[in-house]
């Protein structure tokens, strides 16, 4: 007995060995046929007008600049305001010593005294001769120069009253005021400087800050490029002064006040080959100050039927080109190859090759491929809103 049986254990160890083989192969379909669905969020493809907007450099600009000048030679007596500050127009800046413009003025009053006199007199004159040269009391000629000497008094009082002008206007140049509301820097003189001396001194500038512009550039061919959408009727126009402007900051983050387009230049810049467009922003923290670099994105035309996907939505091929997955009305999974257009935030524009009530996938891109079966989620409605000129 014991000499058979370990040659019968030999005869059975294969068919054990097939038995958990085939046990294991058991198994292994039988979770595989287990497995979950893959889960995938969906966005329904729409048609809705989108904005189409360019992101462009450029500079921050103030509306309105001064240079307070000297008007009158003379000494600097007192600074009166605050460098840094905002000032409001007509408001006191600097003293200039208003003693020689004061000596001036009272000179010229004195002188327009003695020219009225002197005019008071000719017309007396002039009166008199006027009652004799009838009863021949006195010669034509007479009367004529008296006549004349009234004229030329006359003239001596226009004389002295615009030299008397002129005296008053120097005496209050003495005073420099701001000729503009706005925020003023340091000053560029100090007391006890002379100036106005053969020429305008500037003495300190004011710029206007809130609201405040923003200079952009674009290239002719780009705003050709729109302009040959818009006569094709593929895009709608945005009207000046109703286009909505972003200004994008040195972090990237959006301005957070709107601001919008003012207008184009007419011309073109021959050495760059761009146009230049201005937009307004309000600034009422001043956070925006005049010569810094900004980015600008400009809503210039809107497309009436436009389609749009997030951007995580795209996949690219090795190739680069953009392509979506599609969940069709079996809930499977296809390719779609896409044409771009231009990025409008956190969404591309979709120029072909996708319709609406199309479902694309969102999230869950990287569990699934073509042709399985997966489980939908909608996002539609988490999704924002493509909205048409800010509204």
């Amino acid at each position: 007995m014991s000499t058979h049986r370990p040659t019968r254990l030999r005869r059975l160890a294969p068919l054990v060995l097939l038995s958990v083989l085939l046990a294991g192969c058991d198994d292994a379909a039988e979770q595989q046929e287990q497995a979950p669905t893959p889960q995938v969020r969906v966005e329904m493809v729409q048609v809705q007008p989108l904005a189409i907007s360019t992101e462009l450099s450029g500079r921050i600009l103030a509306p309105r600049t001064a240079e307070v000048r000297a008007r009158v030679a003379g000494v600097v007596l007192k600074r009166v305001y605050r460098e840094g500050s905002d000032v409001k127009q007509g408001q006191v800046l600097f003293l200039i010593d208003p003693a020689p413009f004061k000596a001036d003025h009272d000179s010229a009053r004195a002188t327009l005294a003695k020219a009225e006199a002197t005019r008071y007199q000719a017309r007396l004159q002039a009166q008199r001769y006027s009652q004799l040269v009838d009863d021949k009391a006195v010669s034509r000629q007479e009367y004529d120069n008296a006549r004349a000497a009234l004229l030329q008094a006359d003239a001596e009082v226009a004389e002295a009253k615009a030299a008397l002008e002129r005296a008053r206007l120097n005496l209050g140049y003495a005073t420099v005021t701001a000729p503009i509301s706005g925020r003023i820097g340091r000053a560029l003189v100090t007391e006890g400087a002379l100036v106005g001396q053969n020429e305008t001194t500037p003495l300190a500038t004011i710029q206007q800050l809130d609201p405040i512009h923003a200079d952009v550039s674009q290239s002719t061919r780009e705003l050709n490029a729109l302009r040959r959408a818009l006569r094709a009727g593929e895009l709608s126009q945005v009207g000046e002064g109703q286009a909505k402007a972003t200004l994008i900051q040195d972090d990237g983050s959006a301005y957070p006040l709107a601001g919008k387009l003012l207008f184009s230049d007419i011309s073109v810049d021959p050495s760059t080959n761009q146009i230049t467009l201005r937009s307004e922003f309000p600034n009422p923290d001043l956070d925006l100050l005049p010569g810094s670099y900004v980015r600008v994105r400009l809503e210039q035309a809107v497309q009436p039927k436009g389609i749009s996907v997030p951007q995580r939505a795209i996949l690219r091929d090795s190739a680069g080109v953009p392509k979506v997955l599609v969940v069709d009305a079996q809930a499977r999974i296809s390719e779609r190859q896409i044409v771009l257009g231009s990025a409008q935030g956190d969404r591309w524009i979709v120029s072909e090759g996708l319709a609406a009530g199309e479902r694309v996938v969102v999230e869950g891109l990287q569990h699934v491929k073509a042709g399985d079966q997966v489980q939908v989620e909608s996002s539609q409605g988490e999704l924002p809103i493509v909205q048409h000129n800010g509204q």
